[in-house]
């Protein structure tokens, strides 16, 4: 065996160990079988295509939750943080839309699972290298919008392989692509498998996609009608200069403490060029809240007014005021009114004032009731 040269897979390395998988929905009363005890076993370094039209279970498969093995560990066993741990670090994903960030630069798209995985240093240098390695160095800072389909799926790759996955799962990566790109993605899928020993699971139903893989299994119905192995698989005519690429190896599981300072700082960052990114949103956003809190400040600021007002007209009253009122008549045992009964005279008010003479004015109310008919 020549320097470099690896050795083919065998089914004695199985990477991934399907055991009966099954998965039904309900539709109404209808039970739908989209898988029907599905056995199958992929070995390490494999490139497997799984075929079917539409509703044969492929994609189904591809996304099942069910009992399988991974690296001989029982999937389903796991807790949820360990299920996490191997969706970011062991397997990486690419899918027929891309699903790239809309307002995120390449760069930035391919960073993303660094951040998740927590690495804190380095990570804008291995996004760069990903994207040079795939032919977009030049494209690294371009949004999404800018770039063509082919460009964006090289982003996805490059985003799928940044923390050295064991296992690249495609779900139809070429269906919105021509057929030129699309055999220059699939050859690059293919270059990944061949000189990096990457184990590929592609889904597909185009058969000539499926050429590119060593192997191809055939599902209908939620049954896995054929399993062949290809003849002879294309070659690849430039080899992959992604040979010996190990981006996320390169960085050691980060603490608890600088996993969230990781997460902090990539939502500053986002949030501080969103702001930049959208300026009269942003200035209309704060000005409404300029508005809000003015408006919150002057209320108070005239309800205290008020309150103080009327302390002051109260402790403009005095404490050696005193108020006479008369009398209320009561009649069946119900008492009327204050001045119902004439109790207290205009010379009453006035007797007041004279024989005492702590009293230093005494003011009177004559109050009359009349009735109108």
């Amino acid at each position: 065996m020549t320097p470099g040269q690896t050795t083919g897979p065998t089914v004695s390395d199985p990477i991934i160990d399907l055991c009966g998988v099954t998965k039904t929905y309900r539709l109404g009363d209808v039970d739908v079988h989209a898988l029907q005890g599905i056995d199958l076993t992929v070995a390490r370094g494999e490139f497997v295509a799984i075929m079917g039209a539409s509703g044969s279970g492929k994609s189904t498969l591809m996304n099942i939750l069910g009992r399988y093995l991974l690296e001989t560990v029982d999937v389903a066993a796991l807790d949820e943080p360990s299920l996490a741990r191997i969706r970011s670090r062991r397997i990486g994903f690419v899918f027929q839309n891309f699903n790239l960030l809309p307002r995120a630069s390449a760069v930035e798209n391919v960073a993303l699972p660094l951040f998740y995985a927590g690495y804190l240093s380095d990570g804008a240098v291995h996004a760069q290298k990903a994207l040079e390695l795939l032919g977009l160095a030049d494209r690294e800072r371009s949004l999404p919008s800018q770039l063509s389909g082919g460009q964006q799926q090289r982003v996805a790759i490059a985003r799928a392989l940044i923390n050295d996955p064991a296992i690249l799962l495609a779900d139809e990566p070429t269906g919105n692509l021509d057929s030129r790109t699309a055999n220059e993605i699939m050859t690059t899928i293919q270059a990944l498998n061949r000189e990096r020993c990457l184990t590929v699971v592609l889904v597909t139903h185009e058969a000539d996609m499926a050429a590119f893989a060593d192997r191809v299994v055939t599902m209908r119905d939620g049954v896995v009608v054929a399993d062949r192995r290809q003849a002879a698989t294309p070659t690849v005519a430039v080899p992959s200069p992604l040979a010996g690429y190990r981006a996320g190896a390169a960085a050691p599981a980060p603490a608890t403490a600088g996993r969230l300072w990781s997460f902090a700082r990539m939502a500053l960052v986002a949030a501080g060029r969103a702001l930049a990114r959208n300026k009269l949103r942003s200035a209309l956003t704060m000005l409404g809240v300029f508005i809000g809190v003015a408006a919150l400040v002057a209320m108070v600021a005239v309800g205290q007014g008020a309150n103080a007002a009327v302390e002051e007209q109260i402790a403009s009253l005095g404490t050696n005021l005193l108020v006479v009122l008369p009398g209320a008549t009561t009649s069946s045992g119900v008492r009327a009114g204050f001045g119902s009964a004439s109790t207290l005279t205009v010379a009453d008010a006035e007797s007041i004032q004279k024989d005492d003479s702590a009293v230093a004015a005494a003011a009177y109310l004559d109050r009359q009731v009349a009735q109108v008919s």
